[in-house]
């Protein structure tokens, strides 16, 4: 019997009906990033981002019950408004990467995974691809729940989105 075989990156791709420039900045300033980077329940009371290739960001999500959960990472590659390339770690507070032990997650969660957002342009809209990539080694509970997770983030940066662009109206 084989075993059935583990992705090694999570993708997922969603079109939004705004333009590139304002889905990047969604992605590239702090203020906006803390109005959606978290899954449903959670918030995101923290963003630090350094946007150049060898800076850093560093984000919370803070749980329903209250305990804050930090990432780091640095840009790799940085393409406005086309393309973002970040490693992406849990962290401590300070940015200091942390095993995911730390948040009682476990030990098979690499230090270290990357994340590659596209956003190409598709008329007035723009389609976003994230691949999460370095996951082989996580079980695919774990790799539902990033998908999840993930999932509910963009959904709260469709509805950020809508409303920023209504307000432009």
């Amino acid at each position: 019997m084989t075993q059935p075989q583990k992705r090694d990156q999570l993708v997922i791709t969603r079109v939004f009906n705004v333009s590139r420039e304002q889905v990047w900045k969604a992605w590239t300033e702090p203020e906006q990033l803390k109005k959606w980077l978290s899954p449903k329940g959670f918030s995101a009371p923290f963003s630090s981002i350094d946007l150049r290739v060898g800076g850093r960001y560093l984000n919370s999500m803070r749980g329903p019950d209250g305990k804050d959960i930090w990432s780091t990472g640095v840009y790799r590659e940085v393409v406005p408004p086309e393309r973002l390339v970040m490693t992406d770690s849990f962290a401590d507070e300070k940015g200091e990467v942390v095993s995911a032990t730390y948040y009682g997650l476990g030990s098979e969660f690499p230090r270290e995974l990357q994340i590659t957002l596209t956003l190409d342009k598709e008329e007035d809209k723009t389609k976003l691809t994230l691949k999460h990539a370095g996951i082989n080694n996580l079980s695919e509970k774990d790799v539902s729940d990033m998908e999840q997770g993930w999932n509910e983030s963009l959904d709260k940066l469709a509805v950020h989105l809508e409303a920023s662009a209504s307000k432009q109206l």
